[in-house]
């Protein structure tokens, strides 16, 4: 075999992989390089564990991705395995043979997607074609496995992965988008059908498809990529390594269990965070960001844990996942310290991030559409008799109180609006983010529609100013931030955010000063009010 043929192809330019355009902001294609980061991971880990090994240099290792898009995580394995195992197998088409026959594995998620990774890794679409690199197949789709999956409908779901049968029972000229990797009860066995009962792989790594849209209340998305991860788990691989939302940091959306699975998993051996999602998939606006994580079976400890944003200095901490107190991966190394000295200061403990629910500023805050009226709510144009003015998206409009019913006890008295989301961020990550909506005063007669949560009431003015005070400083913002995986600003992420006493307008400076934290360095920082990183905050000096 010429070598020039087929195992070059990341040397030409540009790599075909790096062109291709994306199926979805959920069906992902992953750049070569970041792939590539992924492997110099496994591979330091590998090598720490096995006293120095070369992970490509072992010609037992079974690699398997099972929802290959473009193929290119099979791609560079194989790159890396045709370099490393040279001096074991010294003829290249045995040592071909043999790394694509017997150690690289993948499961296509779509028709499409199962013939783009045959022709990134064979250099065919069918593996037993005159062109394919590999000479020992019997069939064409080698060791890239696709058949076409059904969903199973139950009550207009389907039971496995949550999907509307409105949505996407289109018959047989469409995809299904029913992966076949969590279309099981059993993975171990549907695996051992689709590659042999004797397979057990070393190391499964990918991206897997992120949500699928459902039926809601508008056009809503529910996350899938959790249950790829809990069905590698089960095939008990040596190593697990895949790229996800880093929305589970938070959990919501059905990912509450999966986080809390996850963050007391103690077999993660590392977590790379990417606030931006662009930085990763460039073009792609995935609000809160992505991450990369590495799990090792077997294997207990802490997590090494590392910020990724832009040209910012790259923060690595080796950590819990889960703090004492906290009920979220508490996203920023640096936030820790920070939030240690707050509780420390109202709580008198240093050990725990957990605030009592009387110190807690979330108490003040209330439920989204907490007077029952959503976010199309227009309301009458003009105000007659004792109706109540109501803060809407684009204005004001007034109800009759009689046709409200919730939150009576707050409609005479002073409020502060928060919007239930901050604006400025559309459809598209556009990180850092503002961390909340302008907050502004609801003088008494006021209530508010979903859009708006309301934050009190208060019997003074003065109480609501003191607390629109505080919205505005730094410190308020960054703690916020350390619960907010995303632009909506629920009720929760109030939770790492101390009350105050509401007789006095806050600044920074005071709340610097209440908590023993270093002034920031204003020349060189930008407001947090537009940033979402503890450094832009100017809460950590750029020298630190």
């Amino acid at each position: 075999m010429n070598e020039q043929v087929g195992f070059t192809l990341r040397g030409r330019n540009p790599d075909v992989l790096t062109c291709i355009a994306n199926l979805s902001n959920d069906e992902v294609f992953t750049p070569p390089e970041f792939a590539n980061r992924m492997l110099d991971t496994l591979a330091e880990a590998w090598a720490t564990s096995n006293g120095g090994a070369n992970i490509w240099a072992d010609s037992t290792v079974t690699f398997l991705d099972p929802f290959t898009k473009s193929g290119v995580f099979l791609r560079e394995i194989t790159t890396r395995l045709i370099t490393g195992l040279a001096a074991e197998i010294p003829d290249l088409q045995t040592r071909v043979d043999h790394i694509l026959m017997r150690q690289i594995f993948g499961v296509g998620i779509t028709k499409l997607t199962s013939l783009l990774a045959r022709r990134s890794l064979y250099c065919s679409k069918h593996a037993n074609g005159e062109h394919s690199v590999a000479k020992g197949f019997a069939t064409e789709s080698g060791n890239i496995w696709f058949e076409r999956t059904e969903h199973t409908w139950m009550a207009g779901k389907c039971k496995f992965c949550g999907a509307s049968k409105e949505t996407l029972d289109r018959g047989e000229g469409f995809e299904t988008h029913a992966y076949a990797f969590i279309h099981t009860n059993d993975i171990k066995s549907r695996i051992a059908e689709i590659f042999g009962g004797d397979m057990q792989f070393d190391v499964i790594i990918g991206n897997p498809p992120y949500q699928l849209e459902t039926d809601g209340h508008g056009k809503q998305a529910r996350p899938i990529y959790h249950q790829f991860v809990q069905q590698a788990k089960e095939l008990e691989p040596r190593y697990l390594s895949m790229i996800i939302p880093a929305r589970w940091f938070a959990g919501g959306m059905g990912l509450d269990e999966f986080r809390e699975s996850m963050l007391s998993d103690d077999r993660l051996r590392s977590i790379d965070d990417y606030l931006s999602a662009s930085d990763v998939f460039p073009g792609v606006g995935l609000k809160g960001g992505v991450c990369y994580f590495l799990w090792k079976r077997g294997n207990s400890g802490q997590c090494r844990v590392t910020t990724h944003f832009k040209d910012w200095p790259v923060s690595t901490a080796e950590r819990p996942l889960l703090e004492e107190g906290a009920d979220i991966f508490i996203r920023f190394n640096e936030g820790l310290s920070i939030l240690k000295k707050v509780v420390a200061v109202e709580t008198g403990q240093s050990v725990s991030v957990s605030l009592p629910a009387s110190k807690r500023f979330d108490q003040l805050v209330s439920s989204i559409g907490a007077f029952g009226l959503d976010s199309t709510f227009k309301g009458k144009p003009n105000q007659s008799g004792d109706a109540l003015k109501v803060y809407r998206n684009g204005g004001v409009g007034y109800i009759a109180r009689a046709e409200v019913t919730k939150e009576r006890h707050s409609f005479d008295k002073w409020k502060v609006f928060i919007g239930r989301a901050a604006p400025g961020t559309g459809n598209r990550d556009t990180y850092p983010h503002r961390i909340i909506s302008t907050p502004f005063i609801g003088e008494p007669g006021s209530i508010s529609s979903w859009t708006y949560m309301y934050i009190g009431p208060f019997d003074e003015r003065s109480e609501a100013e003191s607390v629109l005070s505080y919205l505005t400083c730094r410190l308020t913002r960054f703690l916020i931030l350390l619960h907010k995986p995303s632009q909506d600003t629920t009720r929760k992420v109030y939770t790492f955010v101390p009350a105050q006493s509401w007789t006095q307008r806050w600044t920074d400076a005071e709340l610097y000063q209440k908590y023993g934290l270093t002034e920031p360095v204003a020349e060189w920082a930008p407001t947090l009010s537009m940033s979402a990183c503890p450094r832009a905050a100017g809460l950590i000096p750029s020298g630190e």
